[in-house]
């Protein structure tokens, strides 16, 4: 089996989770290069790959030694967030398949740029947002296409995930959520959830988002947790945190539909994605993973809750088929079996030379919800305009790509 060989830049933990969990347990995936900023992740990172497999990478702290290698095909971007769309230029422009970790842009301008490399190469770019592979995120997309919902009008979701401990230790863990913690305010990782809402909704596939508006709480859930935590650290105590507690992003799309998008990462809570989806004939909820169709279900009658996973569920009926595969073959490890999910479609599209499923216009589009959020936040919760990063193409469905992966 000829094996597509890729390159992973950026090993701390989420690269070399990458390589650990899913990478390395492909048949047809040979890792030819790792590449970080730090020596010891190259060494932990190569003698991974030569324990599993027998084969010694390219190990450099230059990317650029990754992209001028013949051998690799592909490139996994799992770096920190600032480096994430120029490491994708250079890399489409060296003729190198794109596979981007998750994050926000730092401008917009970033964003017309990663589009732009793309046309001008024809090298495929995918955003590797796993939550697009998530089992109730897919089962809900399944549903809203046979109508279940009837027609959808709002949907929410977010990151709420406590990070305090990984921010306030990003020194000792040389990870960059400290520093954008510390100067910025925005909706720092949009897509977690705007992603399956895009698909849900036909972003880019007949509807777009037009504007969007974004506020923020004061910010004091990190100078307490770091005060708490870390008395000694001179660097943080007494420091005041530019990022607001809590930011909540409300979207407008041409069709009409709205979204709200909620940060919630530095105040102590359980994780959740809050995914919800709204529509004329019914609704879900990931919360309390439940959900009620009008003349099904009585509004007053709680036992709606329950329909998840009962004999004759909505699950038995409308789950993804692309799950009720997954689980007949075996889920894979990796954030419940998604990360294994996204990556195969990556690796499918570039061994088949297909449009990715997850291309450079949402790409482009979820990501650039950081850098205007930040632009509203600084406003006052201003309206700003989300640019059409298509050019106009939106107004047409996808041309659809056969593969089990495809979102449409």
């Amino acid at each position: 089996m000829q094996k597509t060989k890729i390159g992973v830049i950026g090993v701390s933990g989420r690269g070399y989770g990458l390589m650990s969990d899913v990478l390395l347990l492909m048949d047809d995936v040979e890792i030819a290069a790792v590449c970080d900023l730090y020596e010891d992740r190259i060494k932990a990172a190569a003698a991974l790959v030569t324990e599993k497999t027998g084969i010694i990478p390219i190990g450099t702290a230059d990317y650029r030694e990754v992209l001028a290698n013949p051998d690799v095909e592909a490139v996994v971007v799992s770096c920190d967030w600032e480096m994430h769309i120029p490491i994708a230029i250079a890399a489409m422009r060296a003729g190198k398949a794109v596979g981007m970790e998750v994050g926000g842009a730092y401008a917009v301008e970033d964003c017309w740029a990663l589009v732009r490399a793309q046309e001008e190469t024809g090298v495929p770019c995918m955003l590797l947002e796993n939550c697009c592979y998530g089992r109730p995120e897919l089962m809900v997309l399944n549903m809203v296409r046979q109508g279940v919902f009837g027609d959808i009008v709002h949907c929410a979701g977010g990151y709420c995930h406590d990070l305090r401990d990984e921010i306030a230790f990003g020194a000792e863990n040389r990870h960059y959520r400290l520093r954008n913690y510390m100067n910025r305010n925005c909706e720092n990782y949009p897509t977690h959830e705007l992603g399956p809402i895009a698909k849900v909704l036909g972003i880019h596939s007949g509807n777009r988002m037009v504007s969007l508006t974004s506020t923020a709480s004061k910010a004091l859930g990190m100078e307490q947790f770091a005060a708490a935590k870390k008395p000694e650290d001179t660097a943080l105590r007494g420091k005041k945190f530019m990022q607001g507690d809590i930011v909540t992003t409300v979207i407008r799309c041409a069709l009409g539909e709205t979204i709200v998008l909620t940060l919630d990462t530095t105040l102590p809570r359980s994780y959740s994605r809050g995914f919800r989806v709204r529509g004329t004939k019914g609704m879900y909820e990931e919360e309390t993973n439940s959900i009620f169709i009008d003349g099904v279900h009585n509004d007053h009658d709680f036992e709606w809750r329950s329909q998840w996973d009962n004999a004759g569920s909505f699950r038995a009926q409308y789950e993804h088929p692309l799950w009720a595969e997954y689980e007949r073959e075996g889920v894979k490890d990796g954030h419940g079996g998604i990360d294994w999910l996204v990556l195969r479609a990556f690796v499918e599209s570039v061994r088949n030379k297909t449009t990715p499923p997850i291309d450079v216009y949402d790409a482009a589009a979820w990501m650039s919800i950081t850098a205007l959020s930040e632009q509203s936040i600084a406003l006052g919760s201003a309206p700003v305009a989300i640019p059409d990063f298509t050019g106009g193409r939106w107004t047409q469905p996808r041309t659809p790509v056969d593969s089990a992966y495809w979102l449409g």
